[in-house]
């Protein structure tokens, strides 16, 4: 199955490996007695950046589900920082740039050089960095509220 994430493609050899990324991601969610609170529970853009450094697995690209879900709060994260951006002045961040070997590459060498900052950070610098594009926008157009 191919699933596009805009800009993204990510392949999924089948069901089954879906199947084990799911029931990884929730047993690394499940707190056991004694331990410290799991990556996962935490939000993995507000998670430590030490622990993450040495979670993602840039050999195992998306099949990692700790890669899997950065790379999908990634996308969240600059969709929304992109309708902030396009509702202030109509220019937005390019996702295209932004394949999953960029953004685990990116976080795993921000969090490496900066161990007590946040992955977050990370994504807010690559923001603040990107060149924009400008576009036709109405501000105002999504409608949250009714």
């Amino acid at each position: 199955m191919t699933v596009k994430l805009t800009g993204m493609t990510v392949k999924l050899r089948s069901a089954l490996c879906a199947a084990i990324g799911l029931a990884a991601l929730t047993m690394a969610g499940t707190p056991s007695a004694g331990t410290a609170e799991p990556l996962i529970s935490q939000g993995i853009g507000a998670s430590s950046c030490e622990q993450l450094a040495d979670d993602i697995n840039l050999s195992e690209g998306l099949s990692n589900p700790i890669n899997l879900l950065l790379v999908a709060w990634v996308q969240g994260y600059v969709s929304a920082a992109n309708i902030a951006l396009l509702e202030d002045d109509g220019r937005h961040v390019d996702m295209n740039a932004l394949d999953d070997t960029k953004v685990l590459t990116l976080v795993q060498d921000f969090c490496r050089a900066n161990p007590d900052k946040k992955p977050a950070a990370a994504i807010d610098d690559f923001i603040r960095k990107s060149a924009k594009v400008k576009t036709t926008w109405e501000p105002g157009t999504i409608e949250w509220d009714e």
